[in-house]
């Protein structure tokens, strides 16, 4: 791991840290303010925003830095087609947001309108390819700096929700209102830095689109398990076991963002080892990367496990309660599915994106069944239960099952050894003193 990526990586957690507390803090006061139902339903809202958020990407978030990589002389026709692209399929995934809402909760005019301007974000998410070019070229401070301003300016809006007491309607552009100006301050760093001016290219289009496109069924897989446990929350019960779930998900999400990082900064220069034919600097990387997820994750488990109780009661008070046990069963699904990051990058490395379907479908469809067994007979726990169950199953036993991905379990199970993290961490320390000295 070279010093260029642990900066690269430093800016970005750095970032998240700030924006994380900033989050925590107005996310935990809206929560109360909101009450179970209400922070239920935007949260229902998201998921169904969520679930067509990988048609809208068409894939290329995961192809992204690949191509920028492998075609230096055209980035700036890579980034322009691929924002192109994502804002014509975000308008029509704005459309099926609508639809969905009007069949299925029709006679609920609060949901749908809710869901209606929640699903506004999706036009300004479709910008959010600016971020590849910046991690391509390990430049994520720009990134982060961007990221932390329209945090700042997202929190500002939230506390002037909350100070004049505005409806639950107003929370849900929130999103929008992030992506937005995130995309602003990007636009003027990459014009600033010289890079290439952005333009479209329909041929170029295809080619991105033929790589990608394996991604597409891919990441809706996902997505469903990722989101199902909410949406048949709602529909089996109600938007207050939503709420409960929510809130315990979203403990976990706290420390999400470090994760994030780390795996995002580790991919340029893993898939830059594999484009050079560095076979042993390829594996050594991906077990690195294993090794330092596995434990982290480990530690991040431990720590709600034993605090979940102080953990609810401190964030979101006594109303959510209910969401302790779904926090302590739900925390353990995270180490599986980071797990599932980390396969990703190996399967993109070796060009091996066919056997993504067989992998999130069988996801699931595992996740579906658990649901619809668990949910009506213990609700939030029993979501939690089969989100566990879900993720430990795809990103672990499929892996033995699909030969021509079996290696990546043994680069995974080679990554339980922390002796290649402790290196690191030793190493870490040594500089550090050396620069004081």
């Amino acid at each position: 791991m070279n010093i260029k990526t642990i900066k690269n990586a430093g800016w970005i957690i750095a970032s998240k840290v700030a924006q994380s507390v900033i989050n925590l803090v107005i996310s935990m006061i809206s929560a109360r303010y909101l009450g179970p139902s209400n922070y239920g339903l935007i949260n229902y809202a998201a998921s169904i925003v969520a679930f067509v958020v990988p048609i809208m990407q068409l894939g290329l978030s995961k192809t992204l830095v690949l191509e920028i990589i492998e075609r230096p002389d055209k980035e700036g026709e890579v980034v322009g087609t691929a924002v192109f692209m994502n804002c014509i399929s975000a308008l029509a995934c704005m459309a099926a947001v609508f639809g969905y809402l009007r069949i299925v909760d029709a006679d609920e005019p609060e949901t749908i309108l809710v869901g209606i301007l929640y699903s506004v974000s999706l036009l300004f998410q479709a910008t959010d390819v600016l971020h590849y070019w910046f991690q391509a070229k390990l430049l994520s401070k720009y990134t982060s700096i961007a990221s932390f301003f329209a945090y700042c300016i997202v929190a500002c809006y939230k506390i002037f929700l909350l100070v004049s007491g505005k409806s639950v309607y107003w929370f849900a552009v929130t999103s929008s209102v992030d992506f937005i100006f995130v995309t602003a301050i990007l636009l003027i760093f990459y014009k600033k830095l010289g890079a290439q001016k952005l333009s479209v290219s329909l041929p170029l289009g295809r080619e991105l689109f033929r790589r990608s496109k394996h991604y597409i069924v891919s990441a809706m897989m996902v997505t469903i398990y990722q989101q199902t446990d909410r949406i048949m929350l709602k529909q089996i019960l109600d938007e207050t076991e939503t709420g409960y779930y929510s809130a315990a998900v979203a403990c976990i999400g706290i420390t999400g963002f470090v994760f994030a990082a780390i795996v995002d900064s580790f991919r340029p220069g893993i898939l830059e080892a594999k484009k050079k034919g560095d076979t042993e600097g390829f594996h050594s990387e991906m077990k690195l990367l294993y090794s330092i997820i596995t434990y982290l994750a480990l530690a991040q488990c431990i720590f709600m496990t034993l605090l979940a109780r102080p953990i609810i009661l401190v964030l979101y008070g006594e109303k959510y309660l209910n969401s302790v046990l779904p926090l302590r069963i739900a925390v353990w699904y995270s180490t599986f599915s980071y797990y599932g990051s980390v396969r990703n990058i190996w399967i993109l490395a070796e060009g091996k994106q066919k056997y993504l379907w067989m992998i999130n479908l069988s996801g699931a469809l595992t996740n579906i069944i658990l649901n619809a067994l668990l949910i009506p007979r213990i609700g939030a726990v029993g979501a939690a239960a089969a989100s566990l169950a879900t993720q430990f199953f795809t990103n672990v036993i499929i892996g033995f099952v699909i030969k021509p991905i079996r290696y990546n379990n043994t680069l995974m199970i080679e990554g339980l050894n922390p002796k290649p993290l402790a290196i690191l961490i030793r190493n870490g320390f040594a500089k550090i003193k050396k620069e004081k000295l």
